[in-house]
């Protein structure tokens, strides 16, 4: 049965269908600085860094885990070392004016979680030279990070971490 009646205000449709989490979209905005924004999705990392414009956000750097083929990467593009490389992948192509100031993090209506692949992509973004303040707990172990966690359980080759980390830093 719907609620009906004068008193009854049906919510904004992205906070219906549960994509935006408004009181803390408004927080965000009201800092006035870059935002870092990472998303995931079941098969891809997205790392922007986004400034807020009344017409619209304005987008400043884009990076996407499916990026990381073109530089080699033979794995998923939705695990812990794809989502570093794709933060790192940002923070090195992402513009200097970009780079020099502050961003914050904004991920989304996530729950924030330690270890997760947010903060994976989160510590690959900070040492591709960006500056985001964040709690050093939220981030993932070296081992996550890195792969050798998956290499041991699946017996395979995660040798191709360390090249392609290397290519994303020779763009600087």
């Amino acid at each position: 049965m719907m609620a009906t009646g004068p008193r009854f205000s049906v919510r904004f449709g992205r906070r219906r269908e549960g994509r935006t989490d408004y009181k803390k979209r408004v927080k965000l905005l009201k800092s006035g600085q870059l935002r870092l924004v990472l998303r995931r999705s079941n098969k891809f990392i997205s790392c922007q860094i986004v400034k807020f414009n009344i017409n619209g956000d304005e987008t400043l750097a884009s990076a996407q885990s499916s990026e990381l083929k073109e530089l080699g990467w033979k794995h998923s593009f939705a695990n812990t070392p794809a989502a570093y490389l794709t933060g790192l992948l940002l923070g090195v192509s992402a513009p200097a004016a970009a780079r020099q100031k502050s961003a914050i993090l904004d991920i989304g209506v996530y729950e924030m979680t330690k270890g997760s692949k947010l903060f994976a992509a989160l510590k690959g973004a900070v040492d591709g030279g960006l500056k985001v303040k964040y709690g050093p707990e939220l981030i993932p172990g070296e081992d996550r990070i890195s792969g050798r966690h998956i290499a041991q359980h699946l017996k395979t080759d995660m040798g191709d971490f360390d090249v392609v980390k290397k290519k994303i830093m020779e763009l600087k």
